[in-house]
């Protein structure tokens, strides 16, 4: 993953930000099949997937109630890509088997955001 901070030095690492990441990666194949059957619903997932990451480092670099906004906003952007995911799974376009993995690191996202946001 490429830093903006200078080689050499480290930025405190942020654990949700990288478990996002993480579902990111873990659900590329998902991602493809519900693109070759319904470009809206994958439109609408890769939007919330990317809202959750970019929420969270926007959030990481704000203070106080602004900050926390950021996370509440990542938090609803979570619980849609888990509400795409279902219908994903409902019509059809996924099985379970698909984005199996990415559940246990999404429920890891939506525990890190609850805390984050309380």
């Amino acid at each position: 993953m490429t830093s903006l901070f200078p080689k050499g030095t480290t930025a405190m690492r942020f654990d949700c930000l990288e478990a996002s990441y993480q579902l990111i990666r873990e659900l590329r194949e998902a991602i493809r099949l519900v693109q070759r059957r319904d470009r809206k619903l994958h439109d609408q997932l890769t939007r919330a997937l990317t809202s959750v990451s970019l929420n969270l480092a926007e959030g990481r670099g704000r203070h106080g109630q602004d900050r926390r906004q950021h996370w509440r906003i990542a938090r609803g952007s979570a619980e849609e890509v888990s509400a795409a995911l279902n219908v994903a799974e409902a019509f059809g376009y996924v099985a379970s088997d698909d984005w199996g993995p990415a559940r246990e690191t999404l429920f890891r996202v939506h525990q890190m955001l609850w805390r984050l946001t309380r």
